[in-house]
């Protein structure tokens, strides 16, 4: 009496059952299994490389088989069956695949132990020194922060679980919904992007839906300043907008006057203004107050970019700055690690008339969480949540730190940035500045006239960095031939000593260039990075020595990070 929905399957089938399919789910309950509801009359089953023949027989038992067991299972058909039986032929891989060595090397748990502590001592990682990647936030990720992560009530949950089951997780998302919409001044969260991209992309979505509830679907413009990031055009385009440029003025500011002009422009037909503030170039812009009206006033909506949210935090709000909706990446002010790519969460927040608008998903625990429908479907990642896996991180981030603790990281943040910029003025002129000379949480250090006087690039001193233990700046971002420093709240001033110091003495490396004393095909910055198997394998005949290269400062003795 049981039949597949589909005769095409992969880890997951559909059952059609004669009975209501809650008996069956309520069967598999009992015994301590987690089958999925489709509806009335289908159950779903998911299956991977973990499952037991005993749970087989556990499921074929709440389906209606009256004993069965382990041995039971192990004697029906499908043992019998050809590998991949649902898979059409067409799907079926052919070629070969996982073919490295590394796949067939590391046979024992202690070679896999050997192998992975070999990998962790060629990375350079936040557990050596500082990251100071501009616009990225690469923070310290404390262990307590990242516990719960590991814990099976809430690593081992389906997205698509029942709500009975996930009353905690739910208590959990909706606390960091709501802390986070009242420390960004705006009403209501989705969680659900899985991305900052993603999040700008579901943010437009809602401002493009409310356009089209309002009756006013030609409203199809999005203006983006010319210092935005380049996600933030390609969001746009996605969104089904047309991007005009707005001109920066020579402090990195958005030009009022050029704004005032492509609004009147394109008046009837704006959908949005999207800004970073602070913005791309490292500094707060000085006029967002007017820029947000002057865009309100023509019937847009302010998108506000919250990339640069860990130098806002606790002092100010998108939401009182005259923005209608921002994404915010947990990934980077929230203190989710996300080295390597990923997992990324970029939560979009939004006023209450953008609110309906969020992203929805047809399997959300609670209907009325979701957001309204932008486009059919509604969800802009597959699960309801995102990567709710990670949200614990968040969560206890915030939980610890409190009101108080985030503003002071802020403050930290922005503190260092401006020691650094302080720091090394004078050796490498900062792009831009705000009021009184002060950046935000990050400076652009200008290198194109150290270039032009010793011929030395960007790309040399990012690499030369490296022998003096640090991983480079963000490069020729967002101008080419500029490092973008961010050194975070989590440096102490020894380690943003240790950056100046080695950027001061890179520059002293430059000029010995120009000065003729080193070739300018031949020298430590050209060179770099340095590896051990340099130094050692045939003669040495470079113009400086080894421990110019390798030690060019005398702390690196004992502590040296030598690049794979």
């Amino acid at each position: 009496g049981l039949s597949l929905a589909t005769d095409a399957f992969f880890d997951t089938i559909r059952v059609s059952t004669p009975g209501p399919a809650a008996r069956v789910i309520e069967r598999a309950r009992s015994k301590g299994y987690q089958l999925f509801w489709v509806d009335d009359a289908t159950v779903g089953v998911s299956v991977d490389e973990t499952t037991t023949a005993d749970d087989l027989a556990a499921v074929a038992w709440a389906f209606g088989l009256p004993d069965a067991d382990e041995h039971d299972v192990r004697d029906l058909p499908f043992a019998a069956a050809p590998p991949l039986a649902g898979v059409a032929e067409v799907l079926r891989r052919e070629d070969e695949y996982l073919t490295h060595p590394v796949f067939r090397t590391h046979r024992s748990e202690t070679a896999m132990m050997r192998y992975l502590k070999q990998l962790a001592d060629r990375d350079y990682a936040l557990d050596r020194g500082m990251i100071p990647l501009g616009s990225c936030t690469m923070k310290l990720n404390a262990a307590t922060e990242m516990a719960a992560v590991s814990w099976p009530e809430f690593s081992r949950v389906h997205p698509f679980a029942p709500e009975a089951d996930v009353r905690g997780y739910l208590a959990m998302i909706e606390q960091l919904e709501t802390w986070l919409a009242e420390v960004t001044g705006y009403d209501s969260v989705s969680l659900q992007p899985n991305a900052g991209s993603q999040g700008e992309l579901a943010g437009l979505l809602a401002i493009r839906g409310y356009h089209d509830a309002n009756g006013e679907s030609g409203r199809r413009v999005c203006l983006i300043p010319s210092s935005a990031h380049g996600t933030n055009a390609a969001s746009a385009v996605l969104a089904g907008l047309r991007v005009v440029v707005v001109a920066c003025d020579d402090a990195g500011n958005v030009d009022l006057d050029d704004l005032r002009m492509k609004i009147a422009a394109h008046a009837d037909e704006l959908a949005a203004l999207m800004i970073t503030y602070p913005s791309t170039h490292g500094v707060y812009e000085h006029d967002v107050l007017e820029i947000t009206q002057a865009v309100h006033d023509a019937g847009g909506q302010v998108y506000v970019d919250g990339a640069n949210l860990n130098a806002l935090l606790g002092f100010a709000r998108f939401g009182d700055l005259g923005g209608d909706v921002s994404h915010l990446n947990l990934h980077k002010t929230f203190a989710i690690p996300h080295g390597g790519g990923g997992p990324g969460v970029g939560p979009v927040a939004a006023k209450a008339h953008l609110a309906a608008y969020l992203p929805s998903h047809p399997f959300s625990q609670r209907r009325d969480h979701a957001g309204g429908v932008v486009f059919e479907g509604g969800a802009v990642s597959a699960a309801p949540h995102g990567s709710a896996g990670i949200l614990p991180i968040s969560w206890a981030y915030m939980r610890m730190m409190g009101t108080s603790g985030l503003r002071d990281a802020t403050a930290a943040a922005v503190l260092a940035a401006n020691y650094i910029a302080v720091r090394l003025r004078e050796h490498f002129p900062v792009l831009y500045t705000g009021e009184d000379g002060l950046v935000a949480h990050e400076c652009i250090l200008d290198l194109r006239p150290l270039r032009e006087a010793t011929g030395i690039t960007v790309d040399d001193v990012a690499k030369r960095l490296i022998d003096y233990g640090f991983h480079a700046p963000t490069m020729s971002f967002p101008v080419a031939g500029t490092l973008m420093v961010e050194p975070t709240e989590s440096e102490d001033l020894a380690e943003l000593e240790r950056f100046v110091e080695a950027m001061i003495a890179i520059r002293a490396e430059a000029l010995r260039v120009a000065a003729g004393e080193w070739p300018s095909d031949d020298n430590p910055l050209v060179n770099a990075p340095h590896t051990a198997e340099s130094l050692v394998v045939g003669e040495w005949e470079h113009p400086y020595s080894r421990q110019e290269a390798v030690y060019p400062v005398h702390t690196l003795v004992r502590t040296k990070y030598w690049p794979p």
